[in-house]
């Protein structure tokens, strides 16, 4: 009894004490912030026709099922064509800031805000792939996930720093976006915009209040006690959201796999034959003709895929097996966004998986990637020329200067 009292003791100080998988969730931050990205960049000659005024679901379409399924979507607060193109450019710079980290608080709401805006706008576009992203973007929001390879974690590593040589550090910006944010959910909620369903509102004025409260307490209080408890807060909501991304990709491949089984059509290898010869789906028609052409290939990759997605969730509990199977999953979907041209699907679903990723091998990806930054600065800062680098010393200004107005 003693021994599983300690055990649950245990357990419930490692979810409140610490943040955990810093790694993976910098990783998925970094993935789905990517795959909206470059979604976003690629679509953007076409973004009047997708989500714009030019598209074939009119707006007052829109106007209607928004009116019938209360989702939100901040392009159906007006159809000028100039605050359709403000939003979609908040989409991308939301989109930018939280793949490099940049105040990753603010940022993960407001790439949230960007995907629910443009998807709930015209629900027929997508893949398959804006389902996940539709739902991870809510998820992030309640992940520490700038913990590791951000720019916050940067600044924060710097101010420690200069605390520790006696300076005093002052954050302008956050206090400003704070500002920006409350100012705007005012005017949104005051002129009705946030009166469709009440998840969003609820989640965006939660967000707004809790980081007012999170610096109030590191600024106005001495004590640590309130620190400390909104740290446990904050992890317990970080912890939990992980758990139900993870959850939520189990599910996924769960029941894909066991639907799959139900079916004919992956018993006799016809649900992987047929979309090959379909022109959508034939990027590279040569390609799909040469796995087409191989009985062999297309049972192996038929009943590989369903035992894949089928055996993934039971094999957690084993980590050599699970990590087997992780990249078997990978590289399947890096195989469709090659084969049947999928590409955001695929890097959606990667960015999903990338939650199971080992820390280990987390690690020393992370290491690889300094060290190959740190080699390149060198030869970056040789390749600037001596006057593009500035005087050393007053001496040198005067040469400069003297040839450069001769």
């Amino acid at each position: 009894m003693n021994r599983i009292s300690l055990s649950v003791s245990t357990a419930i100080a490692r979810v409140t004490e610490s943040a955990l998988a810093p790694y993976q969730s910098a990783v998925v931050r970094i993935g789905l912030s990517l795959t909206w990205l470059l979604f976003l960049l690629r679509e953007f000659p076409h973004r009047e026709e997708l989500y714009g005024p030019d598209g074939p679901w009119s707006w007052e379409l829109g106007r209607r099922l928004i009116d019938g399924n209360g989702a939100f979507t901040a392009l159906m607060w007006s159809d000028a064509r100039g605050w359709f193109e403000a939003v979609y450019a908040l989409a991308v710079l939301a989109s930018l800031l939280l793949l490099l980290g940049w105040r990753t608080r603010t940022m993960s709401v407001l790439f949230m805000v960007g995907v629910l805006s443009l998807q709930n706008r015209s629900v027929f576009m997508g893949d398959g792939g804006d389902n996940v992203l539709h739902l991870m973007s809510i998820y992030l929001v309640f992940l520490r996930c700038g913990q590791v390879w951000s720019l916050d974690a940067r600044r924060l590593r710097r101010a420690a720093e200069a605390r520790a040589r006696g300076e005093r550090v002052t954050d302008r910006v956050g206090p400003v976006l704070w500002g920006v944010s409350g100012a705007a959910l005012v005017a949104a909620t005051g002129t009705g915009r946030l009166d469709g369903d009440w998840i969003v509102p609820v989640i965006l004025w939660a967000a707004w209040a809790a980081q007012g409260l999170w610096w109030a307490v590191g600024r106005l209080t001495r004590s640590g006690e309130p620190r400390i408890l909104l740290d446990v807060v904050t992890n317990i909501l970080h912890n939990g959201a992980l758990l139900v991304i993870m959850a939520e990709a189990c599910l996924i491949y769960a029941t894909a796999g066991w639907y799959k089984i139900q079916g004919s059509r992956w018993q006799d290898g016809t649900a992987v034959y047929y979309p090959l010869h379909l022109e959508y789906f034939s990027p590279w028609p040569a390609l799909g003709d040469l796995l087409s052409s191989s009985g062999t290939m297309v049972m192996l990759v038929t009943y590989g895929t369903v035992l894949v997605q089928v055996a993934f969730p039971f094999t957690l509990f084993n980590r050599r097996v699970k990590n087997v199977l992780l990249v078997a999953m990978m590289t399947e979907h890096a195989a469709i966004a090659v084969v049947l041209g999928l590409p955001f699907f695929s890097l959606a679903m990667i960015a999903a998986d990338a939650v199971f990723l080992p820390t280990s091998f987390l690690r020393r990806l992370g290491g690889w990637a300094a060290r190959v930054r740190e080699a390149a600065l060198p030869r970056a800062r040789a390749a600037i020329p001596e006057q593009r680098r500035g005087p050393r010393t007053p001496e040198d200004a005067e040469p400069s200067r003297v040839g450069f107005t001769a």
